[in-house]
C-alpha cells in the first residue's frame, strides 16, 4: 500500500501552515504613515523622540493606529490620507522649529496593514520593486578623474613631507596631469629621493626624467593603485548614498554598481523627484578646528562661530569653535571603532602624512586644549566630537570620552564617510507614477490568474482525480514561493511575476511527467497501487534531471544578472526549489490520503489509459 511515514504527513502540514502564515501579510494591504528619521548625522533617533511624538499626537486628538520605533526611524501609522497629512504638518513643526536648518525628515509614507499577531512571527508582505509600486530611478555617473586627482594631490603633499622629514632638498612638487613631478639640482639627490620614496610610497611608479637645468623624477599610480582607488570610491558613495537615502523612508531603495564608474539609485514609493535629488547630490565635509574655551555662553567671540553639539542624553549645547580650519576631511585615511589602553571605548583615527604633521604641531602647541571635529552638511556645521587634547601625537590619535561602543562605532562612520569620495552627476532620470505601478500589478496578477485556471481546466479534464490533485499541489507551490519571497523580504518586480508564472508552468510539467508515468505502468498490467508507487520513483529521475539543469541556469543569471534579470533569477530559482517539493511529496502524499489505505484498489481516476489501437 502507500503510506508515507508520519515524519513525512508532518513535514507536508507543517510546511504548508508556515507556508500560509507567511503568505497571509500580502493580503492586508497597505495603510498610510508618517515616518521620522534623522537629517543630522548626530541627531538620534530614539526612544525619547518616540515619547515626544506620541505626546504630541495626543495633545493634539489624534488616534494612530500604531507609533513604532525601529532602527532608523519613527512610523506613525494612520487609519486614512487626510489624518495622515494633518499628522505630516503637526510633527514638522514640531521638530523642525527652524525650517532652514531641519533636524528631522517627516516624510508621507505606506506601512504594512499587517495585524500585530503576524508581525510577531516576523511575518511580513513582500516588498514591490518600482515598476509595481512607482518611484524615481536615477543613474549617477561618478567622476574618477577627480577621485585619483585628489588622491595625487593627498599624495604630492605627503611626498613634500617625507622630503622634509629626510632631508631631501628639491626643488618643487607638483602636478602635471596624471603624474607627481619632482625636481632636483642634483642626479645624487634624485637617487636617494627615488630610494625613499620606493619604499614608502609602493603604489607609484617612477621614472627619472631631466632638462636642462634639473632633474626629475615623475611619479604616476600604478594601474592597481588606480583601481583600488576607484573601487574605493564607489564603494564610499554607495554608503553615504545608502545613509541619506534612509531620510526618505524609502522601505527597500536599490542601490547598485552599474559597470566601473556608475551607480543605480531606485526609490520605490517616492514622488517627490525635487527632493530626491537634493537629497541624493548634497555634499558634506569634514573640519578640525580648535575650540574658544574663554568664550561667553551664546556668544561667539571676534573668529569663532557657534556650532551645536548634540549631547548624550540627546540636549543640543553650542560650542564656539575658531574659524580657522586645522584640517579637512582629505586628510582622514580612516578611522575604526576601538578600545582604550583601559579599555573604554574609543575611535582610532589615522591620517595621512601630511595631515600627521599638521596635527604633530597642533597638538604640540595646544596640550590640554579642546579640538573639535565638524561635520558640515548644506553649509550648516555640526560637532561630531570635541575633546580635549591629552598629549602630542601625528598620524595617529584616539577620541576618547563618556561613549558607548555603538556610539563610536557610529562616530567612526560619520568620520569615515560622512562625504562622498568623488562627485557624481545625474545622467539619467525616469519617474514612474503609482497608477502605473498599480496597472502593472493588475495586469501581471491577471495573466498569472488566467494562466493558473488554464492549467488547472487541463489538468482536471484530462487526468480527473490526479489531475486535481497536480492542481491542489500547484496551488502549495504557489503558497510556498510567495511564503518564502516574503520571508527573506525579497522585492518582487514585473520581471519577478513572469519567473513565477513560469514556475506554474514547470512545476505541472513533473506532474505530468507522474501521471504519464503512472498510467504507462497501468497499461503494463501492473496494479493500481504499484504503479502509483512506481510512477512516482521512476519519474522522480528525469523530474531531478530537467529541474536541476535549469536550476544551474538560474544560478548563473544570479550571479553574473543585475537589475531585473537578478530579480527574475531569485524568483526562478526558490520557485524550482518548491515545485520540486509540492510536485512530488505534496501530491504523492495527496494521492496517499485518497488510495493508500484500500488494500484491494481496482482503478485509479487517471483519466483515459488504453488508447485507440493498443491492445
Amino acid at each position: 500500500m502507500n503510506r508515507y511515514p508520519l515524519w513525512k504527513n508532518a513535514t507536508v502540514i507543517i510546511a504548508l501552515v508556515l507556508g500560509l502564515l507567511y503568505t497571509l501579510p500580502n493580503f492586508f494591504g497597505e495603510a498610510p504613515a508618517v515616518q521620522v528619521a534623522s537629517v543630522k548625522a548626530t541627531t538620534k533617533v530614539d526612544p525619547a523622540l518616540l515619547a515626544t511624538i506620541q505626546s504630541a499626537l495626543k495633545a493634539a486628538a489624534i488616534n494612530p493606529h500604531s507609533v513604532v520605533l525601529d532602527a532608523t526611524s519613527v512610523r506613525v501609522r494612520l487609519n486614512d490620507s487626510d489624518t495622515q497629512l494633518k499628522t505630516r504638518d503637526l510633527l514638522d513643526k514640531l521638530l523642525n522649529p527652524d525650517a532652514t536648518n531641519g533636524r528631522y525628515s517627516v516624510a508621507l509614507n505606506l506601512v504594512s496593514n499587517t495585524p500585530s499577531w503576524l508581525a510577531s512571527l516576523h511575518a511580513a508582505p513582500m516588498y514591490l520593486g518600482l515598476d509595481l509600486r512607482g518611484g524615481v530611478h536615477f543613474l549617477l555617473q561618478v567622476d574618477m578623474e577627480v577621485a585619483l586627482t585628489k588622491r595625487l594631490d593627498s599624495m604630492g603633499a605627503d611626498l613634500r613631507a617625507l622630503m622634509r622629514e629626510k632631508s631631501l632638498r628639491h626643488a618643487g612638487v607638483g602636478r602635471d596631469g596624471k603624474a607627481l613631478v619632482i625636481r632636483f639640482r642634483d642626479l645624487e639627490t634624485r637617487d636617494k629621493a627615488r630610494a625613499v620614496i620606493s619604499q614608502s610610497q609602493p603604489d607609484l611608479t617612477l621614472i627619472d626624467g631631466q632638462d636642462s637645468t634639473e632633474f626629475k623624477l615623475s611619479a604616476t599610480l600604478k594601474p592597481l593603485a588606480e583601481r583600488s582607488i576607484q573601487e574605493f570610491a564607489i564603494k564610499q558613495n554607495i554608503t553615504t548614498l545608502h545613509k541619506r537615502i534612509n531620510e526618505l523612508g524609502v522601505a527597500e531603495p536599490v542601490i547598485q554598481q552599474q559597470g566601473a564608474d556608475r551607480i543605480v539609485v531606485q526609490l520605490p514609493g517616492v514622488q517627490d523627484v525635487a527632493r530626491a535629488r537634493d537629497l541624493i547630490g548634497r555634499t558634506a565635509s569634514l573640519e578640525v578646528r580648535m575650540v574658544e574655551q574663554e568664550a561667553t555662553l551664546g556668544t561667539a567671540p571676534l573668529g569663532t562661530e557657534m556650532v551645536p553639539e548634540t549631547k548624550r542624553d540627546g540636549s543640543v549645547s553650542q560650542v564656539a569653535v575658531k574659524k580657522l580650519v586645522v584640517l579637512t576631511g582629505e586628510r582622514f585615511a580612516d578611522a575604526q571603532s576601538t578600545f582604550d589602553n583601559e579599555h573604554r571605548p574609543a575611535v582610532a583615527i589615522t591620517l595621512d602624512a601630511a595631515g600627521g604633521r599638521i596635527m604633530r604641531d597642533l597638538t604640540r602647541e595646544n596640550l590640554h586644549k579642546l579640538m573639535a571635529i565638524l561635520l558640515i552638511e548644506k553649509g550648516h556645521p555640526e560637532a561630531i566630537s570635541v575633546a580635549t587634547i591629552q598629549g602630542e601625537f601625528g598620524n595617529h590619535f584616539q577620541i576618547t570620552g563618556s561613549f558607548t561602543p555603538e556610539e563610536t562605532n557610529t562616530l567612526a562612520i560619520l568620520i569615515r564617510s560622512g562625504a562622498i569620495a568623488a562627485p557624481m552627476s545625474f545622467i539619467e532620470e525616469r519617474v514612474i507614477g503609482p497608477s502605473l505601478g498599480a496597472d502593472n500589478i493588475t495586469k501581471g496578477m491577471n495573466s498569472t490568474m488566467w494562466g493558473f485556471m488554464a492549467i488547472a481546466a487541463f489538468m482536471m479534464s484530462y487526468y480527473l482525480l490526479f489531475g486535481f490533485i497536480s492542481v491542489v499541489a500547484l496551488s502549495a507551490n504557489l503558497v510556498l514561493l510567495v511564503a518564502l519571497l516574503s520571508l527573506l523580504q525579497a522585492t518582487l518586480t514585473l520581471p519577478g511575476i513572469a519567473a513565477v508564472a513560469l514556475t506554474l508552468g514547470m512545476a505541472i510539467d513533473s506532474n505530468v511527467l507522474i501521471n504519464e508515468r503512472v498510467r504507462e505502468e497501468l497499461r503494463g498490467g501492473t496494479t493500481p497501487q504499484a504503479a502509483i508507487t512506481a510512477g512516482y520513483e521512476r519519474a522522480w529521475a528525469t523530474i531531478l534531471d530537467s529541474n536541476v539543469t535549469t536550476l544551474i541556469v538560474g544560478i548563473a543569471l544570479l550571479i553574473f544578472g543585475s537589475g531585473p534579470v537578478r530579480g527574475f533569477a531569485v524568483v526562478h530559482c526558490l520557485g524550482i526549489l518548491t515545485s520540486m517539493f509540492s510536485s512530488v511529496v505534496i501530491s504523492r502524499s495527496l494521492v496517499n490520503w485518497f488510495y493508500g489505505s484500500r488494500k484491494k484498489l481496482e482503478s485509479v481516476s487517471i483519466g483515459q489509459i488504453w488508447k485507440p489501437g493498443i491492445k
